[in-house]
C-alpha cells in the first residue's frame, strides 16, 4: 500500500553553494532502519507545508541520526518559499524512491561526468570511493558553465586531495581549464581506460558522453545516465515522468544506457533531449 503521508523533517541549516543553489542540512525526524539503505542517485520528495513538494537528491545520505543533506536550485515558488525558511523549520520527508548507481569500483575502473547541479546525483558515489581509498579506480570530469555555477564546493575541496578530479568550465577565467567536458575525454582515456560510464546533467551532453564512451569501447550495458523528468508524485501514478513505458520515478532516476535506447525507440536520443530542461 502506498503511503503518501510526509514524516516530520527538520531543517537544520543552509548556505549558498552555486549560483542559484543552497546546500541544505536537514535531519528525519523519527529515523528508521530502512533510511539507512538509501543509495547514491535515490531521490526523495520534501514538502513544505502550504506550498507543495519536489523532489530532490541526495548528497550525503542518511545516517544513524537521519542526519542528510541535498542540494537545492532555486526554479520556483517551493524552492523560492525553502531558501526563505529558518532553521529549526518543520518540512515533511517521503523517500527514498527510484533506483541509484550501481556500486562496484572493487571490479572497475569508473569514469564519472557531470554537469552544473549534475554534481550532487553522484556526490555519494564520490565519497563511497574517496571512503574506501579507490583513487586509482574513479575519474571525475565536472563541468560548468563558468565558475560561480559551480556546486558543492567544500566536497569538492576535499575530493580533489584523493581523487583525479578534473573541473572544466565553458567561460573560464586564467588557470581553469576550459571547454565542454568532452574536449577533456582523449585525456581521460589515454592511459588505462575507463571502463564505465556515469553520467549526469544537461541531457545533450550525458546523451554525447554515451555516445563518446561507445566509440571509445565501452559498452552500452556499462554507460548508466541519471535523467530528470516532472516526477509529481514519485509513486508511479501521476503519468508525469513517463521515458517510453517506463516510469522514471519507479526505474529510474539512473537508467543503463542500453535500457535507455530500448525504451526511446526509434527516436533520435539527442532530438528528445532538446525538449526538456536541465541544470
Amino acid at each position: 500500500m502506498i503511503d503518501a503521508t510526509p514524516r516530520r523533517l527538520l531543517l537544520l541549516e543552509q548556505y549558498a553553494d552555486g549560483e542559484d543553489a543552497r546546500h541544505v542540512s536537514l535531519r528525519i525526524e523519527q529515523p528508521r532502519a530502512s533510511d539507512r539503505a538509501v543509495l547514491p542517485g535515490q531521490f526523495f520528495m520534501l514538502t513544505l507545508p502550504g506550498v507543495g513538494e519536489a523532489p530532490f537528491t541526495y548528497i550525503s545520505l542518511p545516517d544513524a541520526q537521519g542526519h542528510f543533506s541535498a542540494l537545492v536550485r532555486r526554479t520556483g515558488r517551493l524552492t523560492q518559499a525553502l531558501f526563505e525558511q529558518p532553521a529549526g523549520a518543520i518540512l515533511g520527508y517521503r523517500g527514498p524512491f527510484g533506483r541509484g548507481w550501481p556500486l562496484f569500483f572493487s571490479d572497475n575502473r569508473v569514469l564519472l561526468v557531470a554537469g552544473g547541479c549534475g554534481l550532487a546525483p553522484l556526490a555519494g558515489v564520490i565519497d563511497n570511493a574517496s571512503r574506501h581509498q579507490l583513487p586509482a579506480q574513479l575519474s571525475v570530469i565536472y563541468g560548468a558553465r563558468h565558475a560561480a555555477a559551480q556546486v558543492l564546493g567544500r566536497e569538492r575541496a576535499r575530493w580533489r586531495q584523493t581523487l583525479r578530479f578534473i573541473e572544466t568550465c565553458d567561460q573560464a577565467v586564467p588557470g581553469q581549464r576550459q571547454g565542454s567536458p568532452l574536449e577533456h575525454f582523449a585525456e581521460l582515456f589515454a592511459t588505462q581506460p575507463p571502463e564505465v560510464l556515469l553520467c549526469c546533467g544537461p541531457e545533450p551532453l550525458m546523451l554525447a558522453s554515451a555516445e563518446a564512451c561507445l566509440q571509445r569501447g565501452i559498452a552500452a550495458d556499462k554507460i548508466w545516465l541519471s535523467l530528470e523528468r516532472r516526477m509529481h508524485c514519485a509513486d508511479g501514478l501521476c503519468g508525469h515522468c513517463y521515458l517510453g513505458s517506463s516510469y522514471v520515478c519507479q526505474e529510474g532516476p539512473t537508467y543503463r544506457y542500453d535500457r535507455y535506447l530500448q525504451l526511446v525507440g526509434n527516436s533520435s536520443p539527442l532530438a528528445i533531449a532538446q525538449h526538456y530542461r536541465f541544470c
